[in-house]
């Protein structure tokens, strides 16, 4: 299956040592060789790169290793493809426009033929995978929920949620799902994180040769979270979520739980 990391913090940052360590999952200490992307979210704007060539190849994503782009929230996703073939369309993130913000989504899991079943309205797929039909299906329901932004921010997340337990019927589904601010999770399987805050100490990478103290990089006030589907570090206490369970991400910290 395929993998994801995922970050939000509260203050502009950089995901270069959690994506070095990450990148070489995808066709080098892990299956993962058909394609990756990433999203950032930025100053109000979004910018994305995905290539659907094996991550620990990808010139582009040494690009991403060498030029720390700052983000209070970004989503990564490395394929194992399973649905549909391996190119760029498959590729995940996706992204979608809903009430003048884009929305990016990236699916670990496989779903059972029956997602093919999901009526679709506002949104269409451009590729042939499971992952972006139930995106686009996703999505749909939650506009057609809510037409415009809502003031109840819980009833969103609530809603969501329902939205996510349903696509967990069809299969595996583990969900990162962004839309500028906060930064959603669900577990259908496997996802776990750690938030990281003074007094910062040293991690070291599981996937690569890389150590860091983040003390030397940080303020007393920072504080920053990733998410990814196995721990990327090997000297950190991380924490498995459960099965059902979604979080909402905000500056780094969890505003909102809801499970099953």
């Amino acid at each position: 299956m395929c993998e994801l990391l995922g970050m939000s913090a509260n203050v502009p940052t950089d995901i270069c040592f959690s994506f070095s360590g990450f990148l070489h999952r995808g066709g080098g200490t892990g299956p993962h060789r058909d394609g990756w992307g990433i999203a950032f979210y930025e100053a109000g704007g979004y910018r994305d790169f995905r290539d659907p060539h094996p991550s620990v190849d990808s010139p582009i994503a040494r690009l991403i290793c060498d030029y720390p782009i700052k983000s209070h929230v970004v989503i990564s996703h490395i394929r194992q493809a399973n649905v549909g073939q391996v190119r760029l369309a498959n590729t995940h993130p996706f992204t979608r426009e809903m009430w003048g913000r884009p929305w990016c989504y990236a699916h670990n899991g496989q779903l059972s033929h029956e997602w093919k079943q999901l009526p679709l309205s506002f949104y269409q797929p451009v590729g042939d995978t499971d992952s972006e039909h139930a995106f686009c299906w996703l999505m749909g329901e939650l506009r057609r929920a809510f037409p415009e932004p809502p003031t109840d921010r819980d009833a969103l997340w609530r809603y969501l949620h329902e939205l996510c337990e349903h696509l967990r019927t069809f299969g595996v589904f583990n969900l990162l799902l962004a839309d500028g601010e906060s930064l959603y999770t669900y577990c259908s399987t496997k996802l776990a994180h750690i938030t990281r805050r003074a007094p910062f100490g040293r991690a070291s990478l599981s996937d690569a040769e890389l150590a860091v103290n983040f003390a030397e990089h940080t303020t007393p006030n920072d504080v920053v979270s990733i998410i990814a589907t196995e721990p990327l570090t090997d000297n950190e206490d991380w924490v498995r979520m459960e099965p059902g369970e979604l979080l909402v991400w905000r500056d780094g910290e969890i505003q909102g739980r809801y499970q099953t």
